[in-house]
């Protein structure tokens, strides 16, 4: 059979599979409100000399909103090697000109996260992965700085790591890994923790208990040379206890880990195993709804960590009975111009409601680069979904490829308890151009 004419029949098959499944079901009570231009840049990506690399591009953003909507962005300018910020208000408009955060053109800074005190929202903290080369196999350290002022300034960066074991690496096996792993997360009495990985295995965790004017020694949680631990991701419960997600290298069949500390993250129970026996999981994110119920989403492949994803979620149980049965929420239905073979890297958020928001990147091919982004929501607690569906304006138009080049751990998505939502995305066009915007939402009931 012709090869063109069969693509056509698998993609009429995906096309009628996808309808057949979202009929009678509503589609997202979601509108959207348009997209907004962050940074620009170049395209140029150099090969990597260390620090001395030609990079000329934007990249890496992430994303917070505070209770009245307004919206906090950092992403990487890799001309410049730092971390930048800008403010954008509740009506879509940009305040002010982008802010250094790391002051760093030393060394690369890379893939931040950030977040807003949910008391105070003019305390914003920023956290990310600096590549400082100190000794070790490969470079990388852990910088965090906040600012008192709604983001017009910034503190002097803080490095919480100080190690050379390549902090914001999260291993998959000796020769392959992503940056970015660590995570940032505040309960509501103000305490920030910080979580990250490195390459030679270990999962660390630091506490601030006076709003990030110092943090605790590092303490190691997991992970070693056998085990290296990935993708660390974090959240407050209510009653302050510390909840701590994490998946493996080395190991084809890894499941999601979920420990939790009842003391601050001085100490953590036996990690709860999540997606036991099918296949290789990774990138797990938790997130707490205004209820008190701990949603965890993550990416699961039947084919070991390089073949076809797709985006799995569970609850914590009632009674404090660990997670539930994970159950499928992505599909590989086509979608855009484009056939979604794989779903990935997922982020995740929820409000006062109980609604639920989980985004990820789409991929045509699972060895390629992502081209877009896709998005289901629960308005029920995450007893449902709605069907999968793109994310208006989260394809660049010049096909650029989607998502960080220093690894797809990163965290996208963000919402208030109101229901306002918040998604970054990121695109480079080989010696052309690359560029960072920001897309946003509202739930309509």
């Amino acid at each position: 059979m012709n090869p063109r004419l069969l693509l056509s029949i698998i993609v009429m098959v995906f096309l009628l599979i996808t309808a057949c499944a979202a009929w009678g079901r509503p589609a997202a009570p979601i509108q959207w409100l348009g997209s907004i231009e962050i940074a620009v840049g170049r395209g140029e990506k150099g090969p990597w000399q260390q620090n001395a690399s030609r990079y000329d591009y934007v990249d890496d953003p992430t994303v917070a909103i505070d209770v009245a909507g307004a919206i906090a962005i950092a992403w990487a300018d890799q001309q410049k090697k730092d971390v930048l910020f800008q403010r954008v208000s509740a009506d879509g408009v940009r305040q002010g000109s982008p802010i250094n955060v790391s002051n760093n053109s030393a060394s690369f800074s890379w893939l931040p996260r950030i977040i807003i005190a949910p008391q105070d929202a003019q305390r914003i903290y920023i956290l990310w992965q600096e590549i400082i080369f100190s000794g070790g196999s490969h470079g990388g350290d852990i910088l965090f700085a906040r600012s008192d002022d709604a983001g017009a300034s910034f503190s002097a960066p803080l490095n919480l790591s100080n190690s050379v074991g390549g902090d914001g690496k999260g291993r998959i096996n000796r020769d392959v890994w992503s940056n970015g792993s660590l995570d940032l997360a505040i309960s509501s009495n103000g305490h920030l923790y910080a979580a990250w990985t490195e390459y030679e295995g270990g999962l660390w965790l630091a506490r601030s208990t006076n709003g990030g004017k110092d943090f605790s020694s590092a303490h190691r949680v997991a992970g070693d040379q056998a085990r290296p631990a990935r993708a660390p991701a974090l959240a407050i419960g209510p009653d302050h206890a510390v909840y701590l997600a994490w998946t493996v290298g080395q190991d084809p069949g890894a499941d999601i880990r979920v420990a939790r500390s009842r003391d601050h993250g001085n100490s953590f129970g036996p990690p709860q195993m999540v997606g036991a026996g099918r296949g290789y999981s990774d990138a797990p994110k938790l997130a707490f709804d205004a209820r008190g119920t701990l949603h965890l989403v993550y990416a699961e492949s039947a084919g070991g960590p390089f073949a076809r994803y797709h985006i799995r979620h569970s609850r914590w149980l009632e009674g404090g009975g660990g997670f539930g049965a994970a159950r499928a929420i992505s599909s590989s239905s086509v979608v855009s111009a484009g056939v979604a073979t794989s779903a990935g890297y997922p982020a995740l958020a929820a409000d006062a409601q109980g609604r639920v928001c989980v985004i990820w990147e789409v991929f045509a091919d699972p060895e390629a680069s992502p081209f877009s982004l896709a998005f289901t929501v629960s308005d029920d607690g995450g007893d449902s979904f709605t069907p999968p569906a793109m994310v208006p304006a989260s394809r660049d138009p010049a096909a650029g490829r989607n998502g960080s080049q220093q690894g797809l751990l990163m965290k996208k998505l963000a919402m208030n308890a109101a229901g306002a939502i918040a998604i970054v995305n990121s695109s480079l066009q080989p010696n052309q151009r690359s560029r960072v915007w920001l897309m946003r939402a509202q739930w309509l009931r």
